[in-house]
């Protein structure tokens, strides 16, 4: 595994004063409450980058030992590996302690038991409805962990929700855990970019919808810009991942589905790139070499650092008349996003979907550590954001 990928979560990171006082509240709030057996729910909340992963990695690393029936959930596959080879790494963690939640819920309820302690990565990813594909069928997987456990731990960043069947949102949360004993701390403070907090502003503005600022000209020692030849864009990608590793070429949805040679295509002006393959191997995604000529998705690149990113803005973002990102759920291509549930109003339905959109592409816009290069589909968007661009 690649020694940055591996960092991120080791047990052996330095936290920060700020991080380590949250990791001795978590370890006091399960130690207190694993004796009560009183179904007691943590929540860590925090932005993409700012240390949730790594927090709970060292907490359960060093409370496993001491509490038995303790499993740490993850709803992410390529997530997983990276779990469990640190688990392979680390003495006395047993890659069975980390597990995909329907994996568990369903083992629990099949052998009728109970445990401990149940710790929870991006729960934003945990179902909310029953999804029968993937053979879940209850109606929320957080309710169901909380019930099979006696303290659960999670980790939540509600601008990382990307689909209707995995919808929440904080209110949605905080209600779902309202009858449980239960505390909430938000994380603030952003590590994985390398760019300075004028740059985090801008992607927050331009992300959000509010009328697109210029681009900051301080963005700290980060390399930020905006191609507009999207090839030139994947050149300086590969001639970064020589340099440093760990750069990938990513794109939103909105790319229809062109086959060549059995692979589905971005085709993006002179750029041609098959979509990333499914992984079958225990090497996540950005890790194995031959993916430098695939295009990630949310899908591969949630949860990672990458070194520098190229970050195609597809089809559905387009530049409104006043400024801003407009959002075209018509647009999209991934037919995963958007599957309706009755427990949403139309209108909800409607909102959730520009919301999943822009949250998709936010995950996209927080990977990259050292750089981040843009190119937009929409012509205006692009025009728009060449202009804003600080003049060189």
């Amino acid at each position: 595994m690649d020694s940055h990928t591996l960092n991120a979560f080791s047990q052996n990171i330095k936290l920060t004063p700020h991080q380590n006082a949250v990791l001795k509240q978590i370890k006091a709030f399960v130690l207190e409450h694993v004796q009560k057996k009183d179904h007691a729910v943590f929540v860590l909340i925090g932005d993409a980058g700012t240390g949730k992963s790594l927090i709970l990695n060292q907490m359960f690393t060093q409370l496993s030992g001491k509490i038995k029936e303790s499993y740490f959930l993850v709803n992410h596959p390529e997530l997983l590996k990276v779990y469990r080879q640190l688990a392979g790494m680390t003495p006395k963690m047993l890659k069975k302690f980390y597990q995909r939640p329907t994996s568990f819920i369903n083992k629990m309820h099949k052998q009728d038991k109970k445990v401990n302690l149940t710790v929870i990565d991006e729960a934003h990813l945990l179902l909310s409805k029953p999804d029968h594909y993937n053979n879940y069928y209850g109606n929320n997987q957080l309710q169901d962990i909380i019930n099979l456990s006696n303290v659960t731990v999670v980790v939540f960043d509600p601008h990382q929700v990307l689909r209707t069947k995995s919808y929440w949102t904080k209110d949605r949360l905080i209600k779902l855990i309202s009858s449980q004993p239960h505390e909430v701390v938000h994380l603030k403070e952003q590590f994985r970019m390398q760019a300075g907090p004028k740059l985090m502003d801008w992607l927050d503005d331009f992300v959000d919808g509010n009328v697109i600022p210029s681009i900051p000209n301080d963005v700290g020692d980060y390399d930020f810009r905006i191609f507009h030849d999207p090839e030139k864009m994947y050149q300086t990608v590969i001639q970064r991942n020589n340099q440093y590793g760990l750069s990938r070429m990513t794109s939103t949805s909105g790319y229809p589905s062109t086959l060549d040679g059995g692979k589905h295509l971005v085709n993006e002006g002179d750029f041609h790139l098959p979509w990333d393959q499914y992984n079958f191997t225990a090497t996540p995604w950005a890790e194995q070499a031959q993916t430098i000529k695939e295009v990630g998705s949310i899908y591969t690149v949630q949860g990672f650092d990458l070194n520098y990113i190229g970050i195609i803005i597809g089809p559905p973002f387009y530049l409104t008349k006043d400024h801003r990102l407009g959002v075209d759920p018509s647009k999209v291509t991934d037919v995963e996003i958007f599957k309706h549930r009755g427990d949403l109003s139309n209108k909800e339905y409607e909102e959730s979907k520009v919301t999943l959109l822009r949250n998709s592409l936010n995950v996209l816009l927080r990977r990259g550590i050292k750089g981040m290069y843009l190119h937009a589909h929409d012509p205006n968007l692009q025009a728009y954001l060449e202009k804003m661009s600080p003049k060189k």
